[in-house]
């Protein structure tokens, strides 16, 4: 059950948080300045490359996956970037392959906190009979970062976390993105030069500072979407560049950390993907403003909400007559906003997986208490 005193109670947040998960949180900005470092000190800076890629494919796990399609998000058109999901098979062990059309003109990037899935160091094996160049983010010595030297490729280290191992480790996604955007800006195939890695660095510690335990819920807003979230079903849709990408993140943390499940979606599709559940049962919600309801032995149920995550855009913050807006209040689904006050895909997307991260934390601590 979703303890919402316990947000405004610091101390007791401090006591259930076992992990530290919100301290690790808070280091995301320090762990891309890490990274970025690293990167540099790689031998990035003396990078000569021949040209860019034709199509640069992403393979990874966890939160490489999810790198791979921020990548894709922000890097812009120059160059295609696809994130290559693993075969289905019967195999407990993920297993990736090349596409058909996969070749010397090609660049496979490999993103990995652990370093030691096999199903990745074959894909490395593939790429090398194939002629693709091959790059890793994984830890040193790893399985995967021996598998992409023997491709005669090249490794970058992955910043290791402020303390813990890889299941207590909630800023891995900055570790591996951050390489990934270095070695981007050096190829040609997106603009990340330092400058805006540091400002990214930046958003994430401005966003932290305000979304700290010590700000009271009243001012937080990463407290308030926790709250609007509890007991629902959220309907995560996002609208721009990178939202749509950080609306995926953002399902995945709250699966993994709070156990809630989340359907996301980019606009305009979701208004037509998700129109069945705002026209079903989980539409009506209840009446918060009943004196008399019991809010104990008469709970108000599952229900949805919308979280519209959006970079800034067309619309103004804080619009109420976009379609996001008119359909969900047309159905009486109340619906939550993410918008990034940030200039430049990359700090749009800083600020609102900071955001979010919270969010999704705050809700797991307050429904274990």
């Amino acid at each position: 059950m979703f303890d919402e005193a316990l947000l405004d109670d610091h101390e007791e947040l401090t006591r259930v948080d076992t992990h530290e998960l919100l301290r690790g949180l808070a280091s995301a900005g320090a762990r891309v300045r890490t990274a970025a470092r690293l990167a540099d000190e790689a031998g990035l800076a003396a990078l000569r490359p021949d040209g860019r890629p034709r199509v640069v494919l992403v393979a990874g796990s966890g939160a490489g996956t999810e790198a791979g399609e921020l990548l894709a998000a922000i890097t812009g058109t120059a160059v295609p970037v696809l994130t290559l999901a693993p075969r289905s098979t019967a195999d407990p062990e993920p297993r990736w392959a090349l596409p058909g059309w996969a070749g010397p003109l090609d660049l496979l990037l490999l993103a990995t906190e652990s370093g030691q899935e096999p199903g990745l160091a074959q894909l490395a094996e593939q790429a090398y009979a194939r002629g693709c160049t091959v790059v890793a983010v994984a830890p040193p010595d790893s399985a995967v970062v021996s598998a992409a030297q023997r491709a005669r490729g090249m490794s970058l280290p992955l910043a290791p976390p402020p303390g813990g191992g890889p299941d207590q480790d909630p800023t891995a996604l900055w570790a591996l993105l951050v390489p990934l955007l270095a070695l981007s800006d050096r190829i040609g195939t997106g603009s990340f030069p330092a400058g805006t890695i540091q400002r990214a660095a930046d958003r994430l510690d401005e966003t932290a500072a305000h979304c700290g335990p010590a700000t009271s819920t009243y001012q937080n807003p990463a407290k308030t979407l926790a709250a609007e979230l509890a007991d629902t079903l959220p309907l995560l849709w996002g609208e721009g560049t990178a939202a749509p990408a950080v609306a995926r993140c953002f399902a995945g943390a709250l699966a993994r950390r709070a156990g809630l499940p989340a359907l996301a979606a980019p606009l305009p599709q979701a208004l037509h993907a998700h129109r069945g559940l705002l026209a079903g049962p989980l539409s009506q919600t209840v009446d918060d403003d009943d004196f008399f309801r019991d809010r104990v032995e008469d709970p108000a149920g599952l229900r949805l909400r919308v979280v519209l995550l959006r970079d800034r855009g067309e619309h103004a913050a804080g619009s109420d007559a976009t379609p996001a807006h008119l359909l969900s209040r047309s159905h009486g689904v109340a619906l939550s906003e993410v918008t990034a006050e940030a200039e430049g895909p990359l700090e749009a997307a800083a600020q609102m997986l900071a955001l979010t991260d919270f969010a999704s934390a705050y809700l797991a601590l307050a429904e274990r208490a």
